[in-house]
């Protein structure tokens, strides 16, 4: 059977006809809304791309079931579909200015494909069967979706049946014989709005008395009982087109108001004994994450990197030392985290349920030195743009009849760069650095795909930290 991907075209006027359960400013919009529209775009690019001769080897990939599908809908077999995987993520966040957005869906749906092959041989309850039938729904209809993990948390030195209010984590209120009804609320769920279906997973490990927390299930978007209250970020150019002036962020914060999950769209339903696959859960949907960001986070550095050097460019200084300098060490995060990345696929192993799993530590790995770096490079970015970005006229003075032409003067450098491109990479230089996305960007750069705390958690566990020290006592001549 082969399937006719679907277009951007579609994917877009799907949406917009969805219920209005988005909100925005105390409004309920429509997804149609201006402000959705760069993530929702950007999105687009990942169904716009798969008959590109740069992508389409990366972007397709055979399926046994269904012949040709969209890599985002794939569950990964090999080390091949790991490193491909990571390639078709920074390649597109190249053109896209930074996050596609697509990531979490398709690696909620890898965790699940082994969560719910554990839970279901332990437990007797078809979970996985009930997983299967849905890949094949999502992979059929090329879904577009988002992955809402992260509760909302409360008092964080409480554990989730501590809290003074048990809804501080998503959890199941009710269980009945078609399905069960949940209550919570989860944050910082990039995409959600603009996304066709939600995996919501368990967003950390989990005791005896917490089973009705390992709850997992799928929703569309606009399913009733669910709220979407949205931050939307974007930069759109008032005067002039361009690439980066399409980037928007789509921040949610979704409420579930007492919502009823029936059962083909659930995949842990808080049963007694449970609680430990809400754990796992967590931790696989990290592990894939962490390894998207080293397809993504490149890519981030890459556009760091190219506006330093040119705005070094423009300025006549970019042969000086302390900007190569600044540039080889741009490039040494880039690389490293690409390398993190490639290290994980081929140390990786494929886990019983036939899903290949990257390797835990080059995962993280990868992720903290990303993380950490991520303000350095806005630094060194910040330190060869000067103080313009911040302080740049606005578009409408700068084409302005009067006051332009004398601007155009006096924001010229070198001779040879027209004072237009001058102030265009500056406009993009002010958005990158000071304004509203920009911030966002700046702070999911240090916490997207978990906070790095997190990360030298599952470092530390799963490194063996005794060989060294037993390399150590061998050197310093100490006697087992």
């Amino acid at each position: 059977m082969l399937i006719t991907m679907k277009t951007s075209e579609e994917y877009l006027q799907k949406i917009y006809g969805m219920k209005h359960n988005v909100i925005i400013n105390g409004e309920n919009v429509g997804r149609d809304d201006p402000r959705l529209q760069g993530t929702a775009k950007t999105l687009a690019l990942t169904l716009d791309k798969v008959n590109d001769p740069e992508f389409k080897d990366l972007l397709n990939v055979e399926s046994p079931e269904f012949g040709t599908i969209n890599r985002f809908t794939h569950i990964h077999q090999s080390v091949d579909d790991l490193l491909k995987k990571q390639e078709l993520t920074r390649k597109i966040c190249r053109i896209s200015g930074g996050c596609i957005f697509r990531c979490m869906g398709i690696d909620s749906m890898n965790a699940l494909s082994i969560i719910t092959h554990r839970a279901e041989a332990m437990t007797g309850q078809p979970y996985n069967q009930r997983f299967k039938k849905y890949l094949k729904y999502w992979q059929e209809n090329d879904i577009i979706g988002s992955c809402a993990q992260t509760d909302v948390k409360g008092d964080r030195s409480l554990r989730p049946h501590q809290q003074a209010d048990p809804d501080l984590y998503v959890h199941v209120v009710e269980h009945r014989d078609d399905g069960i009804v949940v209550r919570g609320a989860k944050n910082h769920i990039t995409a959600a709005a603009v996304a066709e279906e939600i995996i919501v997973l368990p967003t950390r490990m989990l005791t005896p008395e917490e089973d009705e927390y390992a709850v997992a299930f799928a929703i569309p978007g606009d399913w009733d009982g669910v709220k979407l209250v949205t931050r939307a970020s974007s930069h759109k150019r008032d005067f002039y087109e361009c690439p980066y002036g399409d980037v928007g962020d789509v921040e949610n914060f979704i409420i579930f108001d007492d919502a009823f999950i029936p059962n083909d769209r659930v995949f842990l339903s808080g049963g007694k004994g449970e609680h430990a696959f809400g754990g796992w859960a967590a931790l696989l949907f990290a592990l894939y994450h962490r390894h998207s960001y080293t397809g993504c986070k490149p890519a981030t550095s890459e556009i760091i990197l190219g506006f330093s050097a040119l705005v070094s460019e423009y300025s006549g200084i970019e042969d000086k030392k302390h900007v190569q300098s600044k540039l080889a060490d741009l490039i040494s995060v880039s690389e490293l985290v690409y390398a993190a990345g490639i290290a994980a696929a081929y140390k990786g192993t494929k886990d019983e349920s036939g899903t290949m799993l990257p390797d835990t530590v080059f995962c993280n790995v990868g992720r903290k030195h990303a993380g950490k770096n991520y303000y350095h490079e806005l630094e060194i970015l910040a330190d060869l743009a000067g103080g313009l970005p911040a302080t740049l006229p606005h578009e409408a003075d700068y084409y302005d009849e009067t006051i332009g032409p004398l601007l155009q003067k006096y924001l010229k450098r070198k001779e040879d760069v027209p004072s237009e491109d001058i102030y265009k990479l500056y406009r993009a230089l002010s958005d990158m650095l000071c304004s509203s996305i920009g911030g966002v960007s700046a702070v999911a750069g240090v916490h997207g795909g978990g906070s790095p705390a997190m990360e030298d958690v599952a470092i530390l566990k799963q490194y063996d930290i005794d060989l060294r020290k037993k390399i150590a006592k061998y050197l310093a001549g100490i006697q087992e």
